[in-house]
């Protein structure tokens, strides 16, 4: 679902883009909440991940396919605000070196693919966890109908843009019709990669997931004839291995490279759901030459290297190494300025108490 430029007028995409920066901003706040000891190291590993598994394009219909949006995937495992961040951290990533969505339209795509399915998808995630039990298998089923939602919702707001400030003139019921119908099928895959993803990471460290922290029910004794909450245990002490969030970094940096590096060579090469709307409908009639378009990435794949599953491969596994390591850094830095402020609130509340 990235939107080239061309397809929103000039004021719109700046309108957009202020709007993008803003939701920006307050991430970068909430993100010092969300990124401790554990979800930092993995923050930028999510964004690697999602990088990865954009590139695999899956088939929803005839001429047709749909990949990963990846905000209900990133809110659920490292928290809705960092959620936000990472995947605009890939969508960065993919317009500068990739020539994949327009520039001008980064405000827009952020917006859509960043704000949009993060803020549905997580809403609905949390919605259904108060409903049902509070087991691993609720977590899943709730990422799995957050995920769903949350595609044919980044289909709305493109719509409701392009309402505001499309470039053609193509009637609006028809293009609503369209991106909804198709983004729902998408959605349906969409749904079930964050699923199987969450549901993985649930099956080895569900301390990771931001989601299920808190998960378990406190338990019950019952005194008096009424049901009252038994007294805290000690927690018990954690294996260091346990703690270590390397073997999970490791084994989730490898399978991002060998998805991108090999199975991206697999991926389907129809257009996805907004080509093929825009295509069908006539909403490309002015899109506009990417700005990277002469990148040595441009495309996914590595300028003057003839071979295409080589020159793809190359370019998945440049795209990886670029998303986990700009990622990394800006993920670093927020949880050092989280922990700065944890340090002079600490030094602020101890002069206090002296004085």
């Amino acid at each position: 679902m990235h939107v080239p430029d061309g397809f929103i007028d000039a004021p719109v995409s700046i309108a957009a883009g202020v709007a993008a920066a803003g939701a920006v901003a307050v991430s970068l706040r909430g993100a010092r909440r969300e990124l401790d000891e554990r979800a930092a190291p993995l923050a930028g590993l999510v964004a690697a991940f999602i990088f990865a598994v954009q590139m695999l394009n899956f088939p929803v219909a005839a001429g047709t396919s749909g990949h990963l949006l990846g905000g209900a995937l990133a809110a659920i495992l490292v928290g809705p605000y960092t959620g936000v961040l990472c995947v605009s951290v890939v969508l960065l990533m993919q317009g500068v070196l990739f020539a994949d969505g327009g520039l001008t339209a980064l405000g827009v795509n952020v917006m859509n693919m960043a704000v949009v399915t993060v803020v549905v998808a997580y809403a609905v995630f949390r919605g259904l966890l108060k409903l049902l039990p509070d087991t691993r298998r609720s977590v899943t089923v709730a990422a799995f109908a957050g995920a769903l939602l949350s595609v044919p919702g980044a289909a709305v707001m493109f719509t409701a843009l392009y309402a505001l400030g499309g470039t053609t003139d193509v009637p609006l019921g028809k293009v609503f019709t369209a991106m909804v119908g198709v983004h729902v099928l998408i959605g349906i895959g969409e749904a079930v990669i964050t699923a199987v993803t969450v549901g993985a990471v649930l099956a080895v460290r569900p301390d990771l997931v931001h989601g299920a922290r808190g998960l378990a029910a406190p338990l019950k004794l019952r005194v008096g004839g009424e049901l009252v909450d038994a007294p805290a245990a000690a927690p018990a002490a954690v294996p260091a291995a346990a703690r270590s969030t390397k073997p999970v970094w490791i084994t989730g940096l490898v399978t991002a490279l060998v998805l991108a590096g090999f199975v991206s060579f697999y991926a389907s090469t129809s257009p996805d759901g907004l080509e093929k709307v825009a295509a069908d409908k006539g909403i490309d009639q002015k899109v506009k030459e990417h700005a990277s378009a002469d990148s040595p990435l441009a495309d996914y794949s590595v300028k003057d290297v003839g071979d295409a599953r080589l020159s793809g491969g190359l370019a998945g596994v440049i795209g990886v190494g670029a998303t986990v390591a700009v990622g990394t850094g800006i993920f670093w830095a927020v949880r050092r300025r989280r922990a700065e402020d944890l340090t002079a609130t600490s030094t602020g509340s101890t002069a206090s108490s002296a004085v």
